[in-house]
């Protein structure tokens, strides 16, 4: 029998590959870091065959360093940045372009111009999203227009376009299968709620339905194999990172809330078998589903907050200002003075994401004395990733209308004891770290397993969730209501500052 499962964990800035064991814990990882390229102010690009080598390598290197034989692993489950858009030719398996990234802001006015026209109303209706460069749907609108003969080539059927995992599966498959999965697909502002290709989409953002993949429930074994040495393995999971962090941390009951400390930080809660939708500004989005009998999609949602810079700013402290030389360094530098000092630090370095969706609000400090300090900068850096989480959460309980009982945590941030402590003290409910906090790669690794029967129900999954230390608010009520008016002060400052 099979001990191990694959994940290939495809983020913003690096890829890995996880094995994981049956009972859900670590056997071996691997890690590349990759190119981040900003051409012009609100761009951000990735390069397609850089992601897909990076990975490739870790693939390799994890497999060589587990010994792995050709009967080790039972099945390959992949987990991707979402909205992050590539073209490429059907024939060659060549992208066309730079990989448009999901923080990338250069159709902000596109979907200013839509929103002016009062299309939003019935693009959140269909698809449970907003007009908002984040989604994949301009940035695809965009390629076909500005790369030469791109739309003509679309319409005769010659360009693919994918997301990351569609792009991944693409090439371990060698050009076999071009495919993506409901939470995925859901991120793109094409697909309806109903978990089909929506005409009235295509024909709003001028989309070709030839270049698009074919959608697949989150977990499913469809034929598709990808040779790992001398064996050919079942690729039997994708699900987008923030899904699949949802699937791992088990949260699989309406109601049940988990957050990822990531790049930026992404807050969504189960709300069962039907959308609910948001009066707050969230995203209504398809949580991960498995097959019915005719193959089709069983699907369920959930409630969506996007934070676009969480632990970026961590980054953004270590290269851009050098504030520390590693990011492990940063909870020591903030521990270092005793509050805030007054300082909020606003990281709207791409704009602002729920519940305020401005494109143009940029970054900003606040409060500043000839008192403040490097330490100062630093805590009020990490208070911001917990203030923009606390938003998330104040919105989601008024649309859930129902009180959230404790929030799970995982991502490289939820490491971090200060700053998971201060989310407690703001939330107001305990905030829950699990023992395996690779919980995006866990929900992949999860989602093929249970296609092939390495792990037999979500009643198994759901009994392997181990907890690593629980954090109890310990700020009243009303010094976390005060703490949340500042940074509502803070956030007005930043709004709109790009608008010309």
């Amino acid at each position: 029998m099979s001990r191990w499962i694959l994940a290939l964990d495809q983020g913003t800035t690096s890829s890995r590959s996880i094995l994981f064991d049956h009972d859900g814990n670590i056997v071996e990882s691997a890690q590349r870091e990759f190119t981040q390229f900003f051409p012009q102010t609100g761009w951000v690009e990735h390069d397609a065959n850089e992601i897909w080598n990076t990975q490739r390598a870790t693939i390799e290197e994890v497999l060589k360093k587990s010994g792995a034989t050709s009967t080790d692993v039972a099945a390959v489950g992949i987990t991707n940045q979402r909205e992050t858009t590539v073209l490429w030719d059907r024939k060659t398996g060549e992208p066309i372009a730079p990989a448009i990234v999901w923080q990338d802001r250069r159709t902000a006015e596109v979907c200013a111009t839509l929103r002016a026209a009062g299309h939003e109303p019935e693009v959140t209706r269909r698809t449970g999203l907003l007009l908002d460069p984040y989604f994949s749907g301009t940035k695809l609108a965009w390629l076909l227009d500005h790369v030469p003969g791109a739309r003509d080539r679309a319409m005769r059927g010659e360009l693919c376009f994918g997301t990351i995992d569609t792009w991944l599966t693409w090439k371990l498959s060698g050009g076999a299968h071009h495919v993506t999965d409901v939470t995925n697909a859901s991120r793109t502002l094409l697909l309806n709620l109903s978990g089909e290709w929506d005409e009235w989409m295509l024909n709003l953002l001028r989309i070709p339905k030839a270049v698009l993949p074919r959608v697949l429930p989150s977990s499913f074994d469809v034929g598709i194999r990808i040779k790992l040495g001398q064996a050919e393995v079942p690729l039997t999971g994708l699900a987008g990172d923030q899904q699949s962090a949802l699937f791992g941390q088990a949260c699989l009951q309406p109601g049940m809330a988990k957050n990822t400390y990531g790049t930026g930080c992404f807050m969504l809660m189960h709300t069962g078998n039907r959308p609910l939708a948001s009066t707050h500004r969230l995203l209504t989005t398809v949580a991960c589903s498995s097959s019915t009998t005719d193959g089709r999609p069983q699907l369920n949602y959930a409630l969506e907050g996007s934070v676009f810079v969480g632990g970026a700013v961590v980054q953004w402290l270590r290269d851009g200002l050098g504030f520390v030389t590693r990011a492990e360094e940063i909870e020591a530098l903030a521990s270092s003075v005793p509050d805030h000092g007054g300082v909020y630090v606003v990281p709207a370095f791409t704009g602002l994401g729920s519940p305020h969706w401005d494109p143009f609000a940029r970054g900003s400090i606040v409060g500043i004395t000839r008192g403040t300090t490097r330490g100062h900068i630093a805590r009020a850096a990490l208070e911001s990733i917990a203030f923009q989480s606390a938003e998330l959460l104040q919105a989601m309980q008024q649309d859930a209308a129902a009180p959230l009982r404790e929030l799970r945590v995982d991502g490289g941030a939820s490491r971090n004891n200060f700053l998971m402590q201060f989310q407690a003290d703001l939330l107001g409910v305990p905030v829950i770290r699990p023992a395996v906090t690779e919980t995006t790669a866990l929900g992949a690794a999860y989602l093929a397993g249970i296609a092939v029967g390495f792990w037999t129900s979500t009643e198994e999954i759901s009994a392997r969730w181990r907890v690593d230390r629980r954090f109890e608010p310990a700020m009243s009520r009303e010094s976390a209501a005060a703490r949340m008016h500042e940074w509502s002060r803070a956030v007005e400052r930043s709004l709109g500052w790009a608008v010309s």
